[in-house]
């Protein structure tokens, strides 16, 4: 029951820093780079790399969004939740109307999928859902969500959200792959007269890979 077909890896939102920095701030085009740097490292999946720049900037503006965004994306891909969670649950209490912020969030709550325990996914759950508040089209949540419930066997669910994340990204082939299993299964049990999980009289039950 793996969390996502192979080849692809668990998405993390990056921040990058805009063009309205004030003349008088003369380290602010260092901090810009700086941080987009960072978001570049983190898009190769080199977040060691992506720390040694983040964590400077951090100290410097404790505050900015998207430094924790950026900080938070880079412990999730080096499977540090707890220290993911510390960064970004400090930013979303700052910005609660960052998006980015809520779907790292989520990441972070959940840890691995296949060893997340309930607790884990409804604190991941309840982060996204607020990510999908703020941007109702935010980049991988209906993915995201949609896997969490196939993992926790509430197929109708599931199924729901990767139908969202494909009309949100119709491109999206994983939401595809996942759509297609769950739609086999479903034609499998209809022919034996059988619920599908998430139904009335349905049990939960993972699709499999």
């Amino acid at each position: 029951m793996g969390g996502a077909p192979p080849g692809r890896k668990w998405a993390v939102a990056c921040g990058s820093a805009i063009e309205t920095m004030s003349k008088d701030q003369e380290n602010d085009d260092q901090f810009r780079r700086t941080l987009n740097e960072s978001a570049r490292l983190l898009s190769q999946n080199r977040p060691g790399e992506a720390l040694e720049r983040l964590l400077p900037l951090q100290k410097a503006k404790p505050a900015d969004p998207d430094v924790a965004i950026n900080l938070g994306g880079a412990y999730i891909l080096q499977r540090k939740w707890d220290r993911a969670v510390r960064v970004l649950r400090r930013a979303v209490d700052a910005h609660p109307d960052n998006a980015a912020l809520w779907t790292n969030l989520g990441a972070a709550e959940l840890g691995r999928l296949e060893l997340s325990g309930p607790q884990q996914q409804e604190r991941a759950i309840a982060a996204y859902e607020r990510a999908l508040q703020v941007d109702p089209v935010a980049p991988n949540v209906h993915y995201h969500l949609g896997l969490i419930y196939k993992q926790r066997g509430e197929l109708i669910r599931a199924s729901a959200f990767f139908q969202r994340a494909l009309e949100v990204s119709p491109a999206d082939r994983d939401a595809r792959y996942w759509m297609d299993k769950i739609g086999g299964l479903e034609q499998e049990l209809k022919q034996r007269n059988l619920p599908l999980p998430g139904e009335p009289g349905g049990s939960n039950m993972a699709a499999s890979n």
